[in-house]
């Protein structure tokens, strides 16, 4: 069942699934289209999952799950990894890979492999200051206040 993203609890369990390259205007509408109508049908055990999502710098999908009336189980979370990957395919982006880091470079979303962002860190390209995508917050409320956060205060504190 899609539910407004706003109104999930903090709570809630959250999938963030960052894009190697900004969405188009257009692909953004699709996306949030085939979002939609996915979350509308994804189900736990015959369950209805109360989920939202929302997108963020025309680049992130997060997708947020109420576990009140029910949580996700390994089908309908193996459900929603084929999903993503049929977007992938789809629109020809990375969204699963979690060994690339998104970091505010100005107003840009820079994306690099993490290899390269360790470099940046070794030449001071980035700092400690760089603002970073922590990918890795598990509720709402850890996104809310988390997500978005000075690399000193991220896993990507190590590199920096």
């Amino acid at each position: 069942m899609l539910v407004d993203f706003n109104t999930l609890p903090d709570t809630s369990r959250i999938w963030i699934y960052q894009s190697n390259r900004s969405f188009t205007e257009e692909e953004q509408q699709e996306i949030e289209q085939n979002v939609s109508a996915f979350l509308k049908e994804w189900t736990a055990h015959g369950a209805e999952l109360h989920a939202g999502f929302e997108m963020k710098y025309n680049r992130f999908i997060i997708i947020g799950l109420d576990q009140t009336n029910a949580s996700a189980s390994g089908c309908s979370i193996d459900a929603s990894v084929h999903f993503i990957q049929s977007l992938e395919q789809k629109f020809k982006v990375e969204l699963l890979d979690r060994m690339n880091v998104s970091f505010k470079q100005g107003e840009f979303i820079a994306y690099k492999p993490l290899i390269d962002f360790k470099k940046m860190a070794k030449e001071k390209a980035v700092s400690k200051n760089t603002v970073v995508f922590n990918n890795l917050v598990a509720t709402k409320q850890e996104y809310l206040e988390n997500w978005e956060v000075p690399a000193s205060e991220s896993w990507h504190a190590r590199f920096v």
